[in-house]
């Protein structure tokens, strides 16, 4: 079992930024993936980054290139994501996932190949 728990949200004006943090407590193991996905009002939750538990390799999503950055700190167990640029349409509430299952060359995207997740935490972006 892995427990999540999200921090790190508020409210942010149109150009600032905001970094989450995903605590991760219970076994993990250095095949896990972590993710970040988001939910807006009224849309559907999409995969947002995602980040190997050893290694260094990193995914996103194209919306968020260039403006986020995903990455993690092994002795603390927490992954972060660091939200620059922020626009009103990430307006969401965001979560961490564990997908544990072994991935090779790709990154899941998929919340069904995710097994554990978060409560979330909810940003908003003014413009």
């Amino acid at each position: 079992q892995v427990q999540l728990v999200e921090s790190g949200g508020g409210l942010v004006q149109a150009g600032g930024s905001l970094r989450l943090s995903c605590a991760a407590s219970g076994r993990t193991f250095s095949t896990y993936v972590m993710g970040w996905f988001r939910q807006g009002p009224g849309k559907e939750r999409e995969f947002v980054a995602a980040i190997r538990w050893s290694g260094s390799s990193t995914g996103y999503a194209d919306s968020v290139k260039g403006r986020f950055t995903i990455y993690r700190d092994n002795a603390k167990n927490t992954v972060y994501l660091q939200m620059n640029s922020l626009k009103p349409e990430d307006t969401a509430v965001y979560y961490c996932a564990v997908a544990s299952r072994l991935w090779v060359g790709v990154f899941p995207k998929e919340e069904y190949e995710y097994d554990y997740w978060g409560q979330g935490t909810q940003v908003t972006v003014s413009s």
